[in-house]
Parts: C-alpha cells; structure tokens; sequence
C-alpha cells in the first residue's frame, strides 16, 4: 500500500525533488566523498588523486589523454592532479622519445609503495557505509548501467545536434 501511495504522489508531482534520480546521484557522491576525504588524507591524496593514482596502479604507464578518458575527465583537469602528485614525488610525467607531444606517466617508487596502505582504503570504505560487499557490487552494477545508458544518451543527443 505504501509503494502505490509513493507512485501516486510521483504521478501528482513529477517535479518533487525528492523524486529526482540527478538529486540523489549528486547527493549519494558529495556524501560518499566526504566519507573518503578522512581515509585518504593519512595518505596524502584527495579523492580525485586517488583515482588518478587508481588507474595507475592498475595500468601504469599511461599517457595523459589514455588517464584521462579512463578517469571521464578532460585533460586539462587531469593536468594540475598530475603535477601535484608529481610535487609529493608519487609520479612522473615523460615526454615520449617517438612523439614529442605525448606525455607519460608512470609511478615512482614512492608512488608504487603507497599502493599498499590504499589497500585498506576499499575495506574502510565499505564500513563506513555499512555495506557489505556484495551491496556495493550491486551498486557499481547499478551505476555502471546508469553510466552506460547517460553516455549513450548522450552519443544520440550530439548525432542529431
């Protein structure tokens, strides 16, 4: 009873806010980041470091324009995280001898040690929401179908611009 109550009143007011799915992804990110920021900062990292750092450790080297569509972000807001890492002395950024043009990173050893107090980082995080594993697979599911669709979205939105 309580679930058709709830779609009546969506159908009464498509506009309630607290019917909005963009209202609640932007307040389950900024909360869950927040939750992050004490975590990372024993490390150094801000929650946008540790995902540069992320890819890294699981694909190093990489080049800037490869980190940057991995981390769906635009190079040149991938730039300044990079030369604030590469400040702490947890990367480098090399010109390519084939290509001039082509920046690469790659972790230094610092870097690379850094990797094994972030492996708490995942365990922390899945107490601090109280969720258990199989719960935050089914939620990167989720996410990943609601990325997916937006993107695709998005592909049909620019081909008939």
């Amino acid at each position: 009873m309580g679930h058709l109550a709830d779609e009546e009143q969506q159908l009464d007011n498509p506009l309630a806010l607290e019917h909005q799915v963009c209202f609640s992804l932007a307040v389950a990110s900024r909360m869950v980041i927040g939750l992050y920021r004490p975590v990372l900062s024993p490390l150094g990292l801000t929650h946008p470091q540790y995902l540069v750092m992320l890819a890294l450790w699981q694909f190093e080297p990489l080049s800037v324009s490869e980190l940057a569509e991995m981390l769906e972000l635009e190079p040149a807001t991938v730039s300044p995280l990079l030369k604030r890492l590469e400040a702490a002395d947890l990367l480098v950024r090399e010109r390519t001898p084939d290509n001039e043009r082509r920046l690469t990173v790659s972790l230094t050893g610092k870097g690379r040690e850094l990797r094994a107090r972030a492996e708490a980082v995942p365990a922390r995080m899945m107490e601090r929401l109280g969720l258990d594993v199989q719960e935050l697979q089914d939620l990167n599911t989720t996410l990943q179908q609601v990325i997916s669709k937006a993107v695709q979205a998005h592909g049909d939105t620019d081909e008939r611009s």
